[in-house]
């Protein structure tokens, strides 16, 4: 089953005004099936592979002369060195959509690229599967189902157990690409922050308290959430605070890109497991997090998303920041509406009075629009960009 990639559009859209456009993305997101469906007439190297790549370093000037409709150069992380090269053959043609470059690791890609392709290349970023690609290829499921499948296209595409796929794509991952990022002396230490990690889902990302339960340093534990960040498994969701007379939390709060890894790291290996979980609520967050932060990746957009809490523990999930305004969100995993959940978006409407759009409530029950608010399924979370 080949399930339609909303980033498609942005994609083509992309390629007509870059001469480079560079495709980010977790592995196994869907970017080398994504990029070749598009420009099936490019020529593909994965650069993953070490003969291509000995072809690639021996003569960079030679391989690149053979472009004749385009290149796609998969994982370009690789041989980071090819970048100037390229720069300079688009430098000297101008012609736009000239190559699509892919990679998996965001900070070292994004660091390269920003500096040998700064104005040449557009940037975008392929998550995990939404929810309404899925429903767009007929593929339904329940809350809980979502939760413990995740969004990986495999996992739909083929019906693969869940539980094993994702222990397959963790192992890969540790032997794959910690190896190249850093030297441990521990496995299993690593292996014990990454379990806690997805234990604190939707929590303020505490550092010394890892630490301490981890036994290593800070330094370690903020130089390994950087590397989980870089792979494309944990995302920090940043605070909101702005010059007011209220004392902020100004750390982030701690989600996983994919749902369904947490879930598997957290052992959760079926649907009753997962309706009795008591983190199925945080679990349930970082879904529709994840949903928000894709419809805006979808489109070529930053996602403008920020939490806000306060020392006083009042908080919204989710604050959605475009200009000036902004637009309060709270997650709910329950099917039924309760007044109580409006408690803090009215709290954050008089702190920033005259700021303040339509605030929403997203939950797993139905839609309503009232005179001052609106709540919406999770299915159509993507709706408060709408609204």
């Amino acid at each position: 089953m080949l399930i339609k990639r909303e980033l498609g559009v942005e994609l083509k859209a992309s390629a007509r005004q870059y001469p480079v456009v560079t495709v980010t993305g977790p592995r196994q997101s869907g970017k080398t099936t994504l990029v070749k469906k598009y420009f099936p007439r490019y020529r593909y190297y994965n650069l993953e592979e070490p003969d291509t790549r000995e072809i690639v370093q021996a003569d960079p000037r030679g391989f690149l002369a053979r472009n004749e409709e385009g290149f796609i150069l998969d994982e370009i992380q690789r041989v980071p060195e090819l970048l100037s090269y390229i720069q300079g053959i688009v430098d000297k043609t101008g012609k736009r959509g000239q190559f699509i470059l892919t990679g998996s690791r965001n900070f070292e890609l994004m660091e390269t690229v920003t500096q040998s392709l700064a104005g040449r290349t557009a940037l975008l970023c392929l998550l995990p599967l939404s929810i309404n690609e899925l429903r767009t290829a007929h593929v339904s499921r329940t809350v809980d189902q979502y939760l413990l499948k995740g969004f990986y296209p495999r996992v739909h595409a083929e019906d693969l157990d869940p539980t094993k796929a994702y222990r397959n794509y963790y192992q890969t991952y540790i032997e794959r690409d910690l190896k190249a990022l850093i030297h441990l002396r521990d496995l299993n230490q690593f292996q014990k922050f990454v379990r806690l990690c997805a234990g604190r889902i939707g929590q303020i990302f505490n550092a010394s308290a890892l630490a301490s339960e981890v036994g290593v340093s800070v330094p370690t534990i903020n130089s390994w959430i950087s590397i989980l960040q870089e792979s494309y498994v944990a995302f920090l969701l940043q605070p909101y605070y702005a010059n007011i007379r209220k004392r902020l939390i100004k750390s982030p709060k701690l989600y996983f890109y994919d749902v369904g890894l947490a879930s598997y790291l957290l052992a959760i290996e079926n649907e009753t497991q997962m309706n009795r979980d008591p983190l199925r609520g945080a679990l349930f967050e970082n879904m529709v997090v994840m949903e928000l932060v894709k419809h805006r990746f979808n489109r070529g957009q930053d996602h403008n998303l920020y939490f806000f809490r306060d020392e006083r523990h009042h908080e919204i999930d989710v604050v959605i920041k475009a200009g000036n305004m902004l637009r309060g969100v709270e997650i709910k995993s329950s099917a039924t509406f309760h007044a109580d959940f409006l408690k803090g978006l009215e709290y954050f409407e008089k702190l920033f009075k005259g700021r303040i759009s339509r605030p929403a409530v997203i939950h797993a029950g139905d839609e309503h629009r009232g005179k001052e608010f609106t709540v919406l399924n999770y299915k159509n979370a993507a709706g408060v960009f709408e609204d």
